[in-house]
């Protein structure tokens, strides 16, 4: 048993990555365990997301309308699927900096390959932003939003936005197990963040000096996620400037992987 052990810990950092990623039954098990037990006692258990989400997005709508001075049936949609949206981008943010911290039971007892935490992150994320989006439903229908082929984008949207989470997962949580205050430097900037990017504001509202504020990757991201779900296309731009930064993310985390990787435990 120790031979296996051993010989588990000095495979290639393809073999652990691969290792973690194939183990589906493993992560989605435990990213649905910790659903259950968040919400462990409540009535409606996950449900209080959607419900507490829901809340705000109505709350919200016709006030930012009324600010702004556009339409309703216009703005709700966009600031509906804003919320939504940037709520998965900050939680799988702000979870990536904890994902090896809070799983230090299991990396301490015996071997387990570091990607699996990192996609048990992202599932749990999955799973809370599937409660989350049904909210669109309603407000689609109410808003009379017609959607066309060009809605299929999303699905490599999608893809496009699990790929950079895992390696943002991996790059995150290395660093955070590492430097445990560079938590609190994440959660304030993407805080800063949420009001750089279009999730309250139009982005043609924009001066034109400020366009440069729309190459945010993560304004970037979002534009691709949410302008199919309104009957559009997302702009060129948008496409190219976050396939460069998810070339960026893979090969930052892929470095920080290979170097690091066995070091997560002695950090915990």
């Amino acid at each position: 048993m120790t031979q296996e052990i051993h010989s588990n810990l000095h495979r290639s950092a393809l073999s652990d990555w691969w290792e973690g990623t194939r183990r589906t039954d493993i992560w989605w098990t435990l990213a649905w365990f910790d659903i259950v037990l968040r919400y462990r006692r409540s009535m409606l258990g996950p449900l209080w997301l959607t419900l507490s989400m829901g809340a705000m997005i109505g709350g919200m709508g016709p006030l930012y309308s009324s600010l702004f001075g556009t339409e309703l049936s216009k703005f709700f949609p966009h600031l509906a699927l804003g919320i939504i949206f940037w709520g998965f981008f900050s939680s799988v943010v702000s979870e990536a900096c904890n994902a090896f911290v809070g799983s230090s039971n299991y990396l301490k007892q015996g071997y387990f390959p570091i990607s699996l935490f990192v996609w048990r992150s992202i599932a749990r994320n999955l799973i809370q932003f599937a409660h989350q989006i049904i909210l669109y439903v309603p407000v689609a229908l109410w808003a009379g939003i017609s959607l066309s082929w060009s809605a299929l984008l999303i699905l490599p949207a999608m893809v496009i936005a699990v790929v950079n989470a895992h390696a943002i997962g991996v790059l995150l949580g290395l660093i955070c197990t590492r430097f445990r205050d560079v938590t609190q430097i994440v959660n304030s900037v993407m805080q800063m963040l949420m009001f750089l990017t279009p999730v309250f504001w139009l982005p043609e509202s924009l001066p034109q000096r400020a366009q440069y504020v729309l190459w945010n990757p993560f304004a970037q991201m979002l534009d691709l996620l949410r302008t199919p779900l309104m009957g559009g296309v997302a702009e060129m731009h948008s496409w190219l400037g976050i396939l460069a930064w998810t070339v960026v993310s893979v090969v930052g985390s892929t470095l920080l992987f290979i170097k690091y990787r066995r070091r997560v435990v002695y950090w915990l």
